[in-house]
């Protein structure tokens, strides 16, 4: 890395990129660095383009529900500012140590929590956005209120996109009502089939549940199941006998559960071993915590949508492969960074989409200024 800018207005931001892509050299982007890692080891950038004075509130509609933030905007900061209105915005990702991920950031890599559950991903609470584009144009798409679907979906493509489009300026949320109670059932699985079968019955059960998530680790976990709302208590009532049913001990309640969760969401970060995020069916899950035993892994993920978070020893990869399911899709996220470099973090192969990716990078960035090397194939 040669240069760092930090430009504090959106046709600063778009200047800088028009300059880069006239040079043909590269540019990377940076919000609050705590995903710095993720991605393919990509080629040297000339320029890192910074968020940290794009951290504006712009505007918050309490009224309508929706919420305009600069990409540099800390997420701890704004749900401060949405609770005050009693309302948040219903991502809830790991934020780094000193709470400093960026909405930029958590939209460039799609990140989650485990409200995703009930409240869906990133791209379901993005409404708009304005980004700069590799040659210096600014664009908009979408608006400031929930039905809006006008005009070519920018934030669509743009989230989850690892910064290889473009720049992030700004993102329109939906928030929703923060709720005024939560319940947690919570209770122990002893074998892989019980804690899937378990899952697989929360999740089908009328309760709308705002998280249900497991842990697991040395032929052991639990399943967690929140519940919010005026009085929640029914629902988790409701919650804990469905566990005891599918042969889960230990099934308890609390509304002391702020520890609970936030082990939830570290376990989705690791900073000396690799953590593997998987994706598949929710039906998978056993397949998953069977090849995580015999590896010696850690799993931490989302019951009812078929993510899991795998941390390991770097040698006990050859194990976890040996039995992991042919049909689940693993993306390295964290890895120490002696081994990162040899590392093909998406694990795609073949996959048609990868194609399509390539594609919709040729539009937005013909010249391939914008974080070069992120995805596999320099897409």
């Amino acid at each position: 890395m040669n240069e760092a800018a930090e430009p504090s207005t959106f046709e600063e931001a778009a200047d800088a990129l028009a300059a880069v892509n006239a040079s043909t050299s590269a540019v990377r982007f940076r919000g609050g660095g705590t995903k710095a890692g993720w991605g393919a080891v990509g080629v040297e950038s000339s320029l890192e383009l910074r968020t940290g004075s794009l951290d504006r509130i712009v505007e918050h509609n309490a009224g309508d529900l929706t919420a305009v933030l600069e990409a540099g905007v800390p997420l701890a900061r704004a749900q401060e500012r949405f609770a005050e209105a009693g309302q948040m915005l219903a991502l809830d990702p790991p934020l780094g140590a000193d709470q400093r991920a960026t909405v930029g950031g958590i939209v460039a890599t799609a990140d989650s929590g485990p409200l995703r559950h009930h409240y869906g991903g990133v791209r379901d609470l993005v409404i708009g956005m304005t980004v700069a584009l590799s040659d210096g144009t600014i664009a908009r798409s979408g608006g400031k209120v929930i039905k809006n679907v006008a005009g070519y979906d920018l934030a669509k493509v743009f989230s989850g996109s690892f910064g290889t489009l473009g720049m992030i300026l700004s993102v329109n949320f939906r928030l929703h009502p923060r709720p005024p109670h939560r319940l947690t059932a919570f209770g122990v699985a002893s074998d892989p089939e019980m804690l899937g079968s378990a899952a697989r019955a929360l999740a089908a059960a009328p309760l709308e549940l705002d998280a249900l998530d497991f842990a697991w680790r040395g032929g052991r976990g639990g399943l967690l199941a929140s519940v919010s709302g005026a009085e929640p208590k029914p629902r988790a009532d409701r919650a804990g006998k469905l566990m005891q049913e599918a042969g889960l001990s230990q099934v308890d309640l609390t509304d002391d559960d702020e520890k609970l969760w936030a082990r939830q969401r570290a376990g989705q970060r690791s900073a000396h071993a690799l953590l593997i995020r998987v994706t598949g069916r929710p039906t998978l899950l056993p397949a998953v915590l069977r090849a995580a035993d015999a590896s010696g892994a850690t799993v931490i993920g989302r019951a009812g949508l078929g993510t899991s978070y795998i941390e390991l020893d770097p040698e006990s990869v050859p194990r976890l492969q040996e039995g992991f399911p042919a049909d689940a899709y693993p993306v390295l996220l964290d890895a120490p960074p002696q081994l990162r470099s040899a590392a093909d973090p998406w694990g795609m192969g073949n996959v048609p989409a990868l194609e399509l990716m390539r594609r919709v990078k040729r539009r937005f960035d013909p010249v391939g200024v914008c974080n070069p090397g992120v995805f596999v194939g320099g897409i």
